[in-house]
């Protein structure tokens, strides 16, 4: 083995976990902006809402908000996740291209 490693990606393994929460939960809508969801990557639609603060809207992933269904599809998500995904649905994605 020599230490080497197998990984093709400098992704922690948290953030493994995210996206793969991501892509089962998030994406149908988040990916698209279905009904008014603010896409992923869209840092100009996700600015507003980030300024209202984590607590609110990590609130308003649990409780749901507008057209978001409460827990926002992940029924077994904790608080830490939601907040890591919407952290992750905020930044700027890699290999986006802009619209």
């Amino acid at each position: 083995m020599g230490g080497a490693s197998t990984s093709v990606t400098a992704e922690k393994p948290g953030q493994v976990a995210v996206l793969e929460i991501y892509r089962r939960s998030c994406f149908s809508c988040h990916e698209s902006g279905v009904n008014g969801a603010p896409r992923s990557g869209d840092t100009d639609a996700w600015a507003p809402r980030l300024a209202k603060g984590m607590d609110t809207l990590v609130a308003n992933a649990i409780n749901g908000y507008q057209a978001m269904p409460p827990r926002g599809l992940c029924f077994d998500c904790s608080e830490a996740e939601f907040a890591a995904l919407i952290h992750y649905m905020a930044a700027t994605q890699p290999g986006r291209q802009a619209e």
